[in-house]
């Protein structure tokens, strides 16, 4: 394969993976770049929209119309059930998957200060750390979230984002795994090809970072056997046992971060340890 087109939004940190993933290739890259739903309605919540795969789907659509051989995604942004048609060939790496914040630490945070994030998720769990912070909206690319930055007392972003974008001195405070657990797959990168492309499949087994696809797979699992997505404070990690097998922590919380529960599951098999975390966990939805 002589130019491989690579189909990615047009945000610097989407520009900047799909790029990663070409230098990984060790390729000729062509980048087909594509304007998703979630990126035409920057100020709406995502859960308004659609929820998971709003910044994805027109990405696939263009690997299925035969536009572009590879998609690559912020591996959090795919909804947990596979897209028909296509099949996650690699998963290469992962940058910290901790959450981040920009204008103060934790500590720091004067009382009923104003916390930006458009993730229920982070919403949740820092209500349950600080029940006095209260809460507003943030959308937009991380360049964007970060000119807003200043009219709030803090803002969460991933930290992962800010490290690929070399924006890493804006981070006031990492997060730690004890105080907040990631979204699924945060941090890491997915590529998809057609099910059906054997060579495009082949090439990108060359790059698949084994240990962090059966972590993502795991977390996947998890996120899809309780139905949930973004619109609920879902949160996972998983990694690599010393033994071979894949351990997972999980989060179910309420809205208003007064009920948090964390379980955690392990098995040889990492989608059975997602899934067998789920069911352990499923009692914990009617809480929410």
């Amino acid at each position: 394969m002589s130019v491989l087109r690579v189909a990615t939004r047009g945000s610097a940190l989407a520009r900047w993976q799909a790029e990663r993933i070409a230098t990984l290739l060790g390729g000729d890259a062509e980048l087909v770049v594509v304007s998703t739903t979630g990126d035409q309605r920057p100020d709406t919540p995502i859960h308004a929209i659609g929820g998971t795969g709003v910044f994805v789907k027109e990405v696939q659509q263009a690997v299925l119309d035969g536009r572009a051989d590879i998609a690559v995604h912020s591996a959090k942004d795919l909804p947990s059930e596979p897209s028909p048609g296509l099949v996650i060939a690699a998963v290469p790496e992962r940058a910290d998957p901790r959450d981040a914040l920009v204008g103060s630490t934790l500590d720091d945070l004067p009382t009923g200060a104003i916390v930006a994030t458009g993730s229920v998720r982070r919403r949740a769990q820092l209500a349950a750390l600080r029940p006095d912070l209260g809460f507003a909206e943030l959308r937009g690319n991380m360049q964007t979230r970060l000119d807003k930055a200043p009219g709030f007392d803090a803002i969460v972003v991933a930290s992962a984002a800010l490290d690929r974008l070399g924006l890493e001195d804006r981070i006031a405070e990492r997060l730690s795994l004890t105080k907040m657990l990631p979204q699924i797959a945060q941090g890491a990168l997915a590529v998809e090809c057609r099910d059906d492309d054997d060579a495009t499949r082949a090439t990108l087994a060359a790059v698949d970072a084994v240990d962090v696809h059966r972590a993502v797979d795991a977390e996947r699992a998890f996120l899809a056997e309780l139905g949930g997505g973004c619109d609920q404070p879902v949160g996972a990690l998983a990694g690599t046992t010393p033994d071979g097998q894949v351990e997972i922590a999980g989060l179910i919380a309420s809205l208003d971060g007064r009920i948090v529960v964390r379980e955690s599951a392990r098995d040889a098999d990492a989608a059975t340890a997602g899934r067998t975390l789920a069911e352990a966990m499923a009692y914990a939805a009617d809480l929410t």
